[in-house]
């Protein structure tokens, strides 16, 4: 059941409303969704958890130069607005990575939002979704670095939007008796604000890919992303706010 709970954060049923704004989604937040996914809105990020899959099925954050940190430690706790059959608990990830090679994957990454009072909530496990190794500790977590990096040189705010794909059966995580369902690869799209227009760069990362992999050769075009995923990204998009999908890149120079 959707409800509506305080001030930094709400729950809502898409069936119930045409639009969705935080200060996370740049124009508007992500729609396609279930009615019944729960929408959950921190001062660090947004996401729209699954009750089916037991992921998120988008996260948006903004990374700045005051929320980039380092040294946040990891510790894993069931998401205390979600119930216990809409999420997972840190004792259903045991033994993950030596059966399946499975990490504990941020959609939102720690140091991205370090910097704020509520980070956190980074490790809840609404934010977290089972990543492979290999793609956890290379070309995702070099694409997140990449976007710090360029935050601090530049002076401008990333928006991010990412998500899981489902387009093929993975295996299930073996100490839990709860349904659940891995996702077979993940996607991202990174905006760098400048002025009125926000310059997107889009990614889709698949489950199989290995630590040396180039997160370079897995750009993609916005539609390919929301193609695949079912999501409109940005529905509701200001007069204010131009996207510009340049064919150029500064996350890959």
């Amino acid at each position: 059941m959707s409800r509506l709970v305080g001030l930094l954060f709400l729950m809502l049923s898409f069936s119930t409303l045409s639009e969705v704004h935080t200060p996370h989604c740049i124009g508007g937040c992500p729609e396609g969704v279930k009615a019944s996914n729960d929408l959950i809105v921190r001062e660090i990020y947004t996401i729209s958890s699954n009750d089916d899959t037991k992921f998120t099925d988008w996260a948006a954050y903004v990374v700045t130069k005051k929320s980039i940190k380092s040294g946040c430690s990891r510790r894993w706790k069931a998401d205390p607005l979600l119930t216990n059959v809409e999420t997972l608990s840190p004792k259903d990830y045991k033994g993950a990575h030596e059966a399946i090679g499975i990490d504990r994957g941020h959609q939102v990454p720690l140091a991205s939002v370090c910097g704020f009072s509520g980070w956190k909530e980074a490790n809840y496990l609404s934010n977290i979704t089972p990543q492979r190794s290999e793609l956890n500790q290379g070309p995702w977590k070099y694409l997140e670095e990449k976007v710090r990096k360029l935050v601090k040189e530049r002076g401008v705010d990333a928006y991010v939007l990412t998500g899981p794909l489902y387009e093929r059966e993975m295996p299930k995580l073996p100490h839990t008796t709860k349904k659940h369902t891995i996702p077979s690869g993940y996607w991202k799209v990174v905006g760098f604000k400048e002025g009125k227009q926000v310059y997107l760069e889009s990614f889709i990362m698949d489950q199989r890919s290995r630590r040396s992999d180039k997160f370079c050769g897995m750009r993609v075009t916005l539609n390919n992303v929301e193609e695949r995923s079912g999501l409109d990204l940005f529905p509701s998009l200001p007069d204010t706010i131009e996207i510009v999908e340049s064919k150029s890149t500064v996350l890959c120079r």
